[in-house]
């Protein structure tokens, strides 16, 4: 009997199977993406500690583009958190895909991260 998965649990899959070789930790912290149909997610997270550093999104008061699911918006949402994490005094974090394809909105979301002062 073959059994099929939907995308969710796919990509579930491949996120376990990531972060079971990467972690954050308060020097290095973990940059984890998440992007749903509608709004893209970032966060700096201390995996030893268990506490987010710092996050931006498409749903932030700061985020001010009209449209929230498309490149532009990662962009802009990459360029929030590395600022973010740049007062705090973030430079370098280990870079956390969250199971999907580097590609698109995600790899958006990374150059302008980089772009702003983030190194990984």
């Amino acid at each position: 009997m073959i059994t099929k998965l939907d995308k969710s649990a796919t990509r579930k899959k491949r996120h376990a199977r990531v972060r079971a070789k990467l972690s954050g930790t308060s020097a290095r912290p973990r940059l984890n993406v998440f992007r749903s149909s509608k709004h893209i997610y970032a966060q700096l997270i201390d995996d030893i500690k268990g506490v987010t550093l710092a996050s931006a999104s498409t749903l932030d008061k700061d985020f001010t583009l009209d449209s929230t699911s498309n490149i532009e918006a990662a962009q802009k949402v990459g360029e929030l958190v590395a600022k973010r994490a740049v007062e705090k005094g973030i430079s370098a974090v280990v870079f956390d895909r969250g199971g999907y394809l580097y590609h698109g909105r995600v790899q958006a979301l990374a150059d302008s991260a980089r772009e702003n002062g983030l190194q990984f």
